[in-house]
């Protein structure tokens, strides 16, 4: 007790922005959070709605876009001129403007920068053809992330991600450890990569140069159109393994950056996958998130969750006719809450 004490007093002294990664890092001591859409400008009673449900975070994402998976360039979509580019949420000033707001509100935020590859590629899939392109690639990257870094920095963005689910450069150990000296010299919060659940979390070598270790967890967890709780609850049990040990290779603790399920029949079978697939079943949702929360919030390697989604304005989105990820005004919020705003 004393020991853990200790251990609260010394995150709550550190000083704002400290740098984490030198030794065992000292951990929030659970991460509450949803993935906030990036849709109009943000008013203090959307994220009302946020804070009710018991969450203390949100993230953010903007995009970079790559015009395919093997062209070495992309380019920032910074601002939206005359209706083209991001929505406002994913330019700099909604960025900006939104984290604000969610610090009036008592909550934290997380930047997570994404990139999107036209024509719908998933950004695992990049890949470059030549050892040039590679450093190309890699160039962009760094400006890239450095750019987001930097904002993070300016508006006191308290954790800041340096890749999301790019499988297919993340076993690139060197080139990633220079883009993570580069967004170090500019930003001193947390820092973390996002790492796909397949195959990619133990692929990945540079995990001692992070804070935490970032996990997409979207983890298949029952073929069965309508599997029981106990059956979701085995299909977490290897994962949870899996992820225990490691935390404890690596010494660093696992925060789920993206984790949801849809509201429909193969839910729980195939959760990475974007559109609905099934008919409605609002109660699957609802059981996926209590098997998550039941199979992973006492670990002690575990420093919380990103839900996957919450959008600005729930009376238009979620409802007993959603079949998407939302939880909103349907059962699975319920759920949620009662995780969030229990002790612990």
């Amino acid at each position: 007790m004393i020991r853990r004490f200790s251990a609260m007093l010394f995150l709550l002294c550190l000083p704002a922005g400290a740098p984490l990664a030198s030794g065992s890092p000292v951990m929030e001591p659970r991460f509450r959070g949803v993935c906030w859409e990036a849709g109009g400008e943000v008013k203090p009673a959307d994220l009302a709605r946020v804070r009710d449900l018991g969450a203390g975070w949100i993230s953010q994402t903007p995009f970079g876009w790559q015009a395919a998976a093997d062209r070495p360039k992309f380019h920032m979509a910074t601002k939206n001129l005359m209706g083209f580019g991001p929505m406002w949420g994913e330019t700099d000033e909604g960025i900006a403007v939104t984290s604000r707001e969610a610090r009036s509100m008592g909550m934290r935020v997380m930047l997570k920068p994404h990139l999107w590859v036209r024509g719908g590629e998933w950004c695992g899939t990049i890949r470059m053809r030549t050892a040039e392109d590679w450093r190309e690639w890699f160039r962009s990257y760094t400006e890239f992330a450095v750019h987001y870094a930097a904002l993070a920095e300016r508006e006191h963005i308290e954790t800041f991600v340096v890749g999301t689910e790019l499988k297919g450069t993340s076993s690139r150990e060197s080139d990633w450890r220079r883009v993570i000296t580069a967004v170090r010299k500019v930003y001193h919060g947390q820092l973390t990569y996002s790492a796909n659940w397949d195959g990619e979390v133990d692929s990945v070598r540079f995990w001692d140069a992070l804070d935490f270790i970032g996990v997409q967890a979207y983890y298949p967890l029952s073929d069965k159109p309508s599997p029981t709780l106990e059956e979701l609850k085995a299909g977490w049990t290897p994962v949870v393994q899996e992820l225990a040990e490691t935390s404890r290779r690596w010494g660093r603790p696992i925060v789920f950056t993206e984790v949801g399920y849809k509201s429909s029949e193969l839910a729980a079978a195939r959760p990475w996958e974007w559109e609905p697939q099934g008919p409605l079943d609002l109660e699957l949702q609802s059981r996926c998130y209590e098997a998550l929360f039941q199979s992973t919030w006492g670990e002690p390697w575990f420093r919380g969750l990103f839900l996957w989604k919450w959008h600005r304005d729930d009376r238009r989105e979620g409802g007993p006719e959603g079949r998407g990820f939302t939880p909103q005004r349907k059962p699975a919020e319920a759920v949620a809450r009662r995780w969030f705003r229990a002790a612990g």
